[in-house]
């Protein structure tokens, strides 16, 4: 049975990671290319913790035994730097308990949290020994009063953990012990004892801690209920059965006026709850299973709140990450209506969870004090009857899930891990509101996606980071229009937007940007946040991809081409960058559509290959890009490079004998039909072969031919010609209704099918002799074989001749009578064979056609009777092969 279901599941994943969703990136920035700010200094990393100030414009950034604070605006000015050392008997201590004295026994920075507007509450790793302590933002100084951290952070620097402070009382979900084996979700508060969770793994069963926030309620609204945190991790399943640790996402709630119960849960939860996110691909029954980070997106009311995630599979060779949304009112009517779920004891040792069907007490266990209540006397938790207090220390977990908006996934990406995500909603011109997804990978890329109708689009994406590590934190400030990222190697400030880097209208436009737009009086692509509100009129921006709003641009000059000349036989590089990952190139020759099969031509990413360069293949050369602009419907076509190749040709000495001069014919320039891709020629040439319609040279051809290097030997480098950038009013727009694919993709693929036909021809050939060789198929295939390979079988089965030997109708004399060698041989050979065939019953002597050997058992000399008559004619006997006997 666990075979059975391991089996079905690999089958899923190799569905999945088969016919997955491929979200590209229409856009590529690499990390040399921008120009981004960053931070760090030498011999300090663990850049992981940030926190944001927007009054006070600065970024503060916990690291390695130091905290800094960093301008808001630019991120490489420090401000200011404390640092918060272990000292030596600490250190002692952890490297006894068997930790790294230079990796773990030191102190990460792992909680930043406003206390008030003059104080930070921060807390470290301390050598496995967590201390919070308080700093002083006017002097930038710690207290030095360390507390002990244990329940506020967590021991190992590299563990999961998660804290947000509300109203002067830190809420975290961290380890409580040492080992770690104790999870706890805590409030700390300065003027009351320590609230937890129980230890159990009803509550807590190994939980990875990713995100925790506040969500307040309206003041004036009627039901009178309490703020609320979320928290949300990973857990490993108690409720389902699997043949190994199946982990589930789950969002857990807790009221911040809890103070725990009177005799029930005393100075624990009485408002803890859980549920299971779900972000699935329902096509597939296919499960992300592993929530790696939350953002809450929050509104003017909390009804208008969306919360996004990013997952990705437990099994990660799937190689797939999605994000999720999730409605705020969806949350809440999980939890203020779902159904519990209980513990039943089946055959009295194994332990499931199922639903729970009978009363539930009143009032409803996990709530919030809210006007009810309190009309009920119930003015705190420490009101609540043992009765409600009991059922929800038994049943913290509520069987009904969180679906997400849509039923699915927004974004699927492939071969990608998420590990951070942001999320801002900008107004577009066309007055609708987006939310911008920015997405942080393993890798230090940032994927920047927006949300459309039904479908999310992935903008570009950014390599924020140097080298390839993950980015640990991601934050975003509206108001400077940036996003800080923190790593293991520094913090990098990048702006939202690089509208300025798109060089024409119809990349500004294709993009599908909401914060980008184009402008006609300067001609550039700007941020619509930077451009006054009563000039937006001025600008172009559809966030469809209709390019077709862009003005139209003159043609372009033949004086814009780029020359290249070669020597004949050598092989050339004309470049072609695309700065569109989705779209893709076509190249003309004279208005002609090459193809991967064209001659000697290679398409690459980069440019156009010629090899071994021929008087055929001078003329104009064009780069076009094609994009499929799918929410427009349309096809648009763009000139990215030109060039004009010519031959550098030798010239012979025109008094040798049968000289034969081939003049080529002459081009004429137009701006108009160069633009188009069409190039109108004068002159006759002389013969088509030789002098293409566009273009221009002279070559001399002597009889007979002369030795010449430069003719007879190709050059052995290849020429690369450097790319002119064309100026941004020669794009060409030209859009095109009919499917991509109608004008671009124009392959001819009919060498590769016929090269795959023939080799899975000689493949079945081979399979075919094989198995005609070894007997394997019917009798028509058997008697050809025998016709081929002749009717004489191998000597080496003496078991099948003896047989065959007493079925012959010649007598025992003819036998006899043979010459006294062979006599000896067979009998010797019988009796070998006897021996081998013995199976212990003297009674029944067998032979391998049933037949009863006519040599007497121990006897040498080879018997004269025959045991019974076998008639041979009547019985024939069939062989496998239909095959004459083999002996």
């Amino acid at each position: 049975m666990g075979f059975g279901v391991l089996g079905v599941f690999l089958g899923l994943l190799l569905e999945v990671s088969t016919h997955g969703p491929h979200a590209v990136p229409r856009t590529s920035w690499r990390h040399q290319d921008l120009d981004l700010m960053e931070f760090s200094e030498p011999g300090i990393s663990n850049y992981s913790t940030l926190l944001l100030s927007e009054k006070r414009d600065a970024l503060y950034v916990g690291a390695r035994e130091a905290i800094f604070e960093l301008s808001k605006k630019n991120v490489t000015v420090r401000n200011n730097k404390v640092q918060w050392t272990v000292a030596e008997n600490p250190m002692l201590m952890c490297t006894l308990k068997g930790k790294s004295k230079e990796r773990d026994c030191l102190n990460y920075i792992r909680v930043l949290q406003f206390v008030d507007d003059k104080r930070l509450y921060v807390c470290g790793t301390h050598a496995f020994q967590p201390q919070c302590d308080y700093l002083n933002l006017a002097d930038f100084s710690l207290d030095g009063r360390a507390e002990d951290g244990r329940g506020q952070c967590s021991f190992d620097p590299s563990q999961s953990f998660t804290t947000v402070m509300v109203d002067g009382e830190l809420y975290s979900g961290t380890a409580f012990n040492f080992l770690g084996s104790e999870p706890i979700i805590s409030r700390y508060s300065p003027y009351q004892s320590l609230l937890r969770t129980e230890y159990s793994t009803s509550w807590l069963n190994e939980p990875s801690f990713v995100f925790a926030d506040v969500i307040r309620e309206e003041r004036n609204q009627a039901y009178g209920e309490d703020d609320k945190i979320y928290y949300f991790f990973t857990e490993v399943s108690v409720e389902y059965e699997f043949f190994g640790k199946l982990l589930i996402p789950r969002v857990a709630r807790v009221c911040k006026g809890d103070l725990g119960g009177q005799r029930t849960l005393q100075k624990k939860w009485t408002s803890f709850l859980k549920a299971k996110l779900v972000c699935s691909m329902p096509e597939l029954n296919f499960v992300f299973n592993v929530v790696h980070d939350v953002f809450i997106l929050k509104g003017s009311d909390w009804r208008d709140t969306v919360i996004y995630g990013v997952f990705t599979s437990q099994w990660g060779n799937v190689g797939l990450s999605a994000v999720c949304a999730y409605d705020m009112t969806a949350v809440e009517d999980v939890f203020s209506k779902g159904k519990y779920m209980q513990k039943a004891t089946v055959e009295q040792s194994h332990t499931k969870w199922v639903r729970y069907n009978g009363i539930t007490p009143s009032p409803r266990p996990g709530a919030c004090v809210n006007n009810q209540m309190r009309q009920q006397n119930i003015s705190s938790s420490l009101h609540l009857p043992d009765k409600t207090l009991q059922f929800v220390k038994d049943h913290p977990l509520l069987e009904d899930p969180v679906l997400p908006i849509g039923n699915g996934p927004r974004l699927i990406t492939k071969d990608i891990n998420y590990t951070q995500i942001v999320v801002e909603r900008v107004r577009a011109l066309d007055g609708i509101i987006y939310d911008v997804i920015f997405t942080g990978t393993d890798k230090g890329v940032l994927h920047k996606s927006v949300v459309f109708e039904g479908d999310v689009h992935i903008v570009e994406e950014i390599q924020l980071l140097k080298n390839s590590e993950p980015i640990k934190n991601l934050l975003l400030s509206s108001e400077t229009r940036s996003l800080y990222a923190g790593s293991d190697s520094g913090v990098v400030q990048s702006p939202t937007a690089f509208c300025g880097r798109y060089p024409s209208c119809g990349d500004c436009v294709l993009a599908r940007d909401p914060y980008c737009a184009w402008d006609r009086r300067t001609a550039a692509c700007v941020n619509i946040l930077d451009t006054p509100p009563q000039q937006h009129g001025k600008l172009i921006q559809s966030l469809d991809g209709d390019a077709d709003k862009c003005p139209s641009v003159p043609g372009l000059s033949l004086k814009d081409y780029q020359q290249a000349t070669v020597k004949p036989g050598s092989s050339v590089d004309l470049p072609c960058l695309v700065q569109s990952n989705r779209a893709q190139v076509m190249w003309k020759s004279n208005s002609s559509v090459l193809t991967e099969a064209s001659r000697f031509h290679l398409i690459g990413e980069n440019g156009l290959l010629i090899y071994s360069v021929a008087p055929e293949d001078q003329g104009h050369y064009e780069c076009w890009s094609v994009e499929w602009a799918p929410a427009a419907g349309k096809n648009f076509s763009r000139l990215l490079a030109g060039y004009i190749l010519t031959l550098d040709l030798p010239h012979r000495a025109p008094h040798q004998a049968g000289h034969m001069t081939t003049t080529l014919g002459s081009q004429e320039s137009s701006s108009t039909h160069a633009a188009e891709g069409n190039v109108k020629t004068e002159g006759a040439p002389l013969t088509s072969a030789l002098a293409p319609p566009s273009s221009t040279a002279s070559v001399l051809f002597t009889s007979p031919p002369q030795t010449d290097s430069s003719l007879t030997q190709p050059p052995s480098s290849t020429v690369k010609i450097q790319p002119k950038l064309l100026p941004p009013s020669a794009s060409v727009h030209r859009p095109d209704n009919q499917d991509p694919a109608a004008e671009y993709l124009q392959h001819n693929n009919s060498i590769a099918l016929l090269f795959l036909f023939l080799l899975f021809f000689l493949l079945f050939l081979a399979a075919l002799a094989y198995n005609c060789y070894m007997q394997y198929l019917p009798a028509p295939c058997l008697r050809m074989r025998a016709a081929l390979l002749g009717s004489h079988k191998s000597a080496s089965q003496p078991e099948y001749c003896a047989c065959e030997a007493g079925l012959m109708e010649a007598s025992a004399t003819d036998k006899i009578n043979m010459t006294e060698q062979p006599t000896q041989n067979g009998s010797k050979a019988t009796q070998h064979l006897r021996a081998l065939r013995d199976t212990g019953y003297e009674t029944e002597p067998e032979c391998g056609n049933g037949r009863v050997p006519s040599h007497s058992f121990g006897d040498d000399s080879p018997s004269q009777e025959k045991p019974f008559d076998v008639d041979c004619e009547s019985q024939p006997i069939q062989f496998a092969d239909a095959d004459e006997p083999y002996c």
